[in-house]
């Protein structure tokens, strides 16, 4: 984001980021206000996206010969001029792409595709999965990423990605804003982590709420942000106000929409996204005024997220400075003579590289094999074969373990917090490696995951408590009386931990950083046993009743 010759100049970016965050960008007086510290997860990411950016490059330059054509490395002009001059020219791909400045459009294209016309389609490289098992994606070869060659995919559906999407609306616009766009369906091409096809979004498909396509959503998003920012450009009255959303936890601007919202005690400190919004505008805009309603009354505003009562209470336990209430006096957790306690750790969308395991048995049964923590790991850096025996490894000793119980008679109970990113790596992994040795089948995984004896104890706490500062783990076990032994123990942090540990960077692996994973997995599956124990104890007592607020 910019302001050229007096005017705002936004990148695609723009149309999938808060409103508050745009106006910030551009607005002169927020300049030296606070913000968040670099967040080294972000960081990492970007880093391995520029790297995986790079080898795709490589990849499709080898396989292209003589129709490629890349801009050279240099300044943002160079490279412009540039461009301009393969697009003249009629170049099969020009790859490193900056397109001219369109109004108040800048942008960036990985791949520029010519079209059977003459124009031009735009390609985009990702560090994420942009299909899932299924049918009806629209594919095409990898080494020929044209859409011409395309085809309905019998194996794949597209994974909804709307950031995706909308950043190849802006390319599209900015080409036909330059005359390089084709006269054929408006199409545009990602290559993901997988980089095994090109998955191809028609832009024009009614794929959006109400039946807008994707280049309509981007025009409306795209209007709306040059306003915000040229107003806030312009030392104007904003047009977009702070309010905490989901992007609120990775935004640099968050220091300083928080001071905002602390002082104002807004309602989003409580409900965040579309919920603050609506009772804001029906003039709830407090805590200490949505904590004035009467919860068996009729809400001023319909909302989505929770029920109303719950919100007030929530409003209510935030002012007093209580993490969370009770919804009722007594608390049900299923519990079982044999207990395993599961945290799997991935690494972005590469892979899970640990699984592990927590066995306790509260019914004090002696069942053979070792009680305690252990872990099932590669320490080969991801993507690797290997990680198909750590996974393999993990679900032999887990199917055992199941049979054994079976065979004595016992109950069993595998818990996990938040199952999503468990499940998502148990399936995936069934998947990817299937065939391998030790591999369970995918329905096998299933039989297991839709089973009484897998619980999600996140799901446990939104059952029976109502969290007015979130209910994730590192939130609800303090609760419990749990700490972790790492004072910067964090999903983030542990991905630096881990690129380190296996020497992604260049340097040797450290073994240090290795410890520290383990010992951050094995207080994840400590911090779950003992959250589950103290929603079964008498000191659950000392946690107010929502009734009582």
């Amino acid at each position: 984001m910019a302001v050229i010759a007096g005017r705002v100049a936004l990148d695609a970016s723009s149309v999938v980021r808060c409103r508050r965050r745009v106006h910030l960008d551009h607005d002169p007086s927020a300049a030296h206000g606070p913000r968040a510290e670099p967040d080294p997860a972000l960081e990492q990411r970007r880093a391995d996206a520029t790297a995986h950016r790079a080898e795709i490059g490589a990849r499709l330059a080898a396989l292209a010969g003589a129709d490629w054509v890349a801009t050279p490395d240099g300044s943002v002009h160079e490279r412009e001029r540039a461009t301009s001059a393969a697009l003249a020219s009629g170049a099969r791909y020009v790859w490193n792409a900056v397109l001219p400045v369109d109004g108040a459009r800048t942008g960036e294209a990985d791949l520029l595709v010519r079209a059977e016309d003459g124009g031009y389609r735009p390609v985009i490289v990702v560090r994420h999965r942009v299909t899932d098992p299924g049918a009806g994606a629209l594919t095409g070869p990898f080494g020929l990423p044209k859409v011409e060659l395309a085809a309905p995919d019998p194996a794949r559906r597209p994974r909804s990605q709307s950031r995706d999407q909308l950043r190849l609306a802006h390319l599209t616009r900015m080409l036909e804003s330059i005359g390089h766009a084709t006269a054929g369906p408006a199409l545009g091409g990602v290559i993901g982590l997988d980089a095994d096809v090109v998955l191809w979004h028609d832009l024009s498909a009614p794929t959006w709420p109400g039946g807008h396509d994707t280049l309509q959503e981007y025009d409306a998003r795209f209007a709306d942000r040059v306003a915000v920012a040229t107003a806030a450009a312009a030392g104007e009255p904003a047009l977009a106000e702070p309010s905490r959303i989901t992007e609120c936890r990775r935004c640099p601007w968050w220091p300083t929409c928080e001071a905002v919202l602390a002082d104002r005690r807004d309602v989003s400190l409580v409900l965040r996204g579309e919920d603050a919004m609506a009772l804001r505008a029906a003039g709830v805009g407090t805590v200490a005024q949505l904590a004035a309603l009467d919860p068996a009354g009729e809400p001023p505003v319909p909302l989505g997220g929770m029920p109303f009562a719950d919100a007030v209470v929530l409003a209510r336990a935030f002012q007093r400075g209580l993490p969370l209430v009770r919804r009722v006096a007594e608390v049900k957790v299923p519990r079982a003579d044999v207990e395993l306690d599961v945290d799997m750790e991935s690494f972005s969308e590469s892979g899970a590289y640990m699984w592990g395991c927590l066995l306790s048995t509260p019914s004090g049964v002696d069942l053979g094999v070792p009680v305690g923590y252990r872990a099932f790991a590669t320490w080969e850096p991801l993507p690797t074969a290997d990680e198909a025996r750590s996974f393999a490894e993990f679900w032999g000793w887990l199917r055992e373990l199941r049979a054994r119980c079976a065979e004595l008679g016992l109950s069993f109970a595998a818990y996990c917090y938040n199952e999503q990113a468990e499940n998502r790596w148990l399936l995936a992994s069934a998947d990817r490696f299937a065939g391998h040795p030790g591999i369970p089948s995918r329905a096998e995984v299933i039989e297991f995951i839709t089973s009484d004896a897998w619980i999600d104890l996140f799901a446990v706490v939104s059952e029976w408590f109502l969290c007015a500062h979130g209910k994730g783990l590192k939130r609800i076990a303090p609760a419990a009386g749990f700490t972790w032994h790492d004072p910067d123990a964090s999903g983030e942090n542990s991905m630096r931990w881990y690129r380190a540990a296996v020497g992604m960077d260049g340097e040797p692996p450290d073994p240090g950083q290795r410890d520290r994973l383990l010992r951050y997995n094995s207080d994840d599956v400590h911090a779950t046993l003992t959250l589950r124990e103290w929603m079964c104890s008498p000191g659950l007592a000392d946690i107010p009743l929502a009734a009582e607020l």
